[in-house]
């Protein structure tokens, strides 16, 4: 057993984690959206997302990497349809209305669903395990087959709680906030989908221009 080998891919992923954590994008705004409006408990179901997205992609990965490297069109696809869904979830930001002192309607099925989409629909993941994780996991378990699995699952773990003490930290300042700094909240959530979502569809159009 490559000891240090799954030792080195057990740090490079969650050193990896952390970073995909905390870095803004798509899944990161809507985990402050969801807590924002719904608590904790919806921001931490959106934060679970990558568990059931990014999970099967590591297994596929591992065996279709070369595949999906010469299937452009698989990519636009989920880049234009990922852009529009991000419109959508943009524009719902701003009529969001603030919730009245206690009274709370935690949607936690409906938060994990969007984060499930969000980070479904987008096209960076895609990449990074077709292109970067599966070709880095497939040759490292040629030395260790339990190196991969721990990239994987360390991966997985790191983001995923990192997100959730993110979605903490909102949750615990959303009772001390203004209805006016919670709509400016909620509003520079829904642009940032908007310009990620410009991101996508911009991307699929470059895809598109330099052909299939």
């Amino acid at each position: 057993m490559e000891i240090d080998l799954i030792l080195g891919l057990s740090l490079a992923g969650i050193t990896l984690g952390l970073v995909e954590g905390i870095k803004p994008g798509p899944l990161l705004t809507m985990v402050i959206k969801e807590t924002l409006s719904g608590g904790l408990r919806a921001g931490a179901w959106t934060a679970a997302a990558p568990i059931f997205t990014d999970g099967p992609l590591v297994i596929v990965s591992l065996f279709a990497a070369a595949w999906f490297a010469t299937q452009p069109f698989a990519l636009f696809t989920i880049s234009i349809i990922g852009g529009l869904f991000l419109i959508k979830m943009g524009i719902d930001c701003f009529s969001i209305e603030p919730p009245i002192g206690d009274e709370l309607i935690i949607d936690t099925k409906g938060a994990f669903r969007r984060g499930l989409l969000t980070n479904l629909l987008n096209p960076n993941v895609y990449v990074f395990w077709f292109l970067i994780g599966g070709p880095l996991m497939a040759s490292a378990a040629e030395k260790e087959p339990l190196a991969p699995i721990a990239y994987a699952v360390s991966f997985l773990i790191s983001i995923i709680l990192v997100k959730i003490f993110i979605a903490y930290l909102f949750d615990k300042s959303r009772g001390n906030i203004s209805a006016k700094t919670y709509k400016f909240a909620l509003s520079f959530c829904g642009i940032a989908m908007l310009i990620f979502a410009g991101g996508f569809i911009l991307q699929g159009i470059d895809i598109w221009s330099n052909g299939f």
